[in-house]
């Protein structure tokens, strides 16, 4: 079953693959850059103190602060552009889920680029396997937690990778079942019975799509069998929320019930 809420005359949707590159690209070189400066400005640091109990930002920290400004400028780049490819996506709830996921994929993927190009600049820890002494103490071995730790130049890039490839799949299985429900619309256009149908009953959702309200809408409708109504769901601009009584194009196949387009009338 599908519904769309539409701006003046129903035409076809246009996948937002394109937009998504133009905004991917650099996307994903933004977080890499956040990925390499918040790698060796923040986390190197933090890996020190945490194997050795001494003190990183010291007198000579100065290129450590300079890289946490860079990371600053880069995370919000990287999120501005992040949230521009979610509203690239559209207003129907299906294109800001692929959206968001996209937007996840740039995430992962620089990460994993940025804090991988920065294994080699890590700063190795003053004593491997044992903490150094504290006032003349004696010297403690690392836990299971301080190894985990210690390996950490090369986690942060293997787990980015991992959720990358994660993403890179969801992506794909969303891609595939978009383009056979858009076929489906679009033999649906082209193929299906078109008839007018008339809304009896609208229930707002209280969800707001890109700026768009969300309706259930229940819509009779004439088929071969008699009247019909299908309940589904419509995004439309605030102006033209449907109401009851208003008419909606309905397109169907009459040898598959559940193959219903509504559309708000041109």
């Amino acid at each position: 079953m599908f519904a769309f809420g539409l701006l003046g005359k129903p035409r076809p949707v246009r996948r937002p693959g394109r937009r998504w590159w133009l905004l991917g690209v650099p996307t994903t070189l933004a977080w890499a850059a956040a990925g390499w400066s918040g790698a060796l400005g923040l986390l190197d640091g933090f890996r020190l103190m945490s194997l050795n109990r001494v003190d990183a930002w010291g007198v000579d920290a100065g290129p450590v602060v300079s890289l946490v400004l860079f990371f600053s400028v880069a995370i919000t780049v990287a999120s501005s552009l992040g949230f521009a490819m979610l509203w690239a996506a559209g207003p129907s709830p299906g294109r800001v889920g692929a959206g968001f996921r996209a937007g996840s994929l740039t995430t992962a993927l620089g990460v994993a680029l940025g804090s991988g190009l920065a294994i080699p600049s890590w700063t190795p820890p003053e004593s491997v396997g044992q903490r150094l002494p504290v006032s003349g103490g004696r010297a403690e071995p690392w836990s299971d937690v301080d190894w985990v730790v210690y390996y950490e130049p090369y986690l942060v890039p293997a787990v980015s990778a991992l959720a990358a490839l994660i993403m890179i799949t969801v992506l794909l299985r969303a891609y595939l079942t978009e383009a056979e429900a858009d076929d489906r619309v679009q033999a649906l256009r082209h193929r299906g019975r078109q008839v007018t149908g008339f809304v009896t009953h609208v229930e707002c959702t209280d969800v707001w799509i890109m700026g768009h309200p969300q309706f259930v809408v229940h819509v009779r409708f004439p088929a071969e069998t008699g009247e019909r109504t299908v309940v589904t769901t419509l995004v439309t601009p605030l102006l033209q929320a449907p109401a009851r009584g208003s008419a909606v194009l309905v397109r169907y196949d009459p040898q598959d019930p559940d193959s219903v387009l509504v559309e708000p009338a041109p």
